[in-house]
């Protein structure tokens, strides 16, 4: 058993900072749609502009991305109190990043496409080809993020063991 290796936490942390670009670029999208216009007064005068979607749907893929971001972020600083072999290491990163930018990019694409993609069909939403290829884009994170929980929480209880008593 040995704590998770520098370059994995450090990829971590990167790809924590990239959700927080990602923020950025959907904040400005929400900014938009928002004011249905792009306003950078006094630079540049308003220019009318649409980006379609609801206000609820675009905060919440700015949201996510600030959320997923900072945990990425948080398993890049904490990895070294987390046990595992150096196999399960590399299971726990790429679970992390696939739960982290699956469950990020595809509400983004909802935005814009007026989907939720909670369901094949649409559900009680609307549906379409959008809807469904958005759903099925959330199988994969939400495997994966029971693997990372599962992972973390073995990892860090090895750690307390490991260390004596106060």
């Amino acid at each position: 058993m040995t704590t998770m290796p520098e370059r994995l936490r450090v990829l971590l942390f990167l790809n924590g900072v990239g959700l927080f670009v990602f923020a950025l670029f959907v904040g400005w999208h929400w900014f938009v749609a928002l004011l249905g216009q792009i306003v950078v007064w006094p630079i540049i005068p308003p220019i009318e502009a649409h980006v379609p979607g609801d206000e609820r749907a675009w905060r919440m893929v700015h949201m996510e991305a600030i959320t997923h971001g900072l945990l990425l972020r948080a398993w890049g600083v904490g990895g070294t109190f987390i046990r595992l072999t150096p196999r399960w290491h590399r299971v726990f990163f790429w679970s992390a990043i696939i739960t982290a930018w699956m469950f990020t990019v595809p509400p983004y694409f909802n935005a814009l496409f007026g989907t939720r993609g909670l369901a094949m069909g649409g559900g009680p939403f609307k549906g379409g080809l959008a809807n469904d290829i958005i759903f099925l884009c959330g199988w994969p994170p939400l495997i994966a993020v029971h693997l990372t929980m599962v992972l973390a929480a073995i990892g860090l209880w090895r750690t307390v063991k490991a260390l004596p008593r106060a």
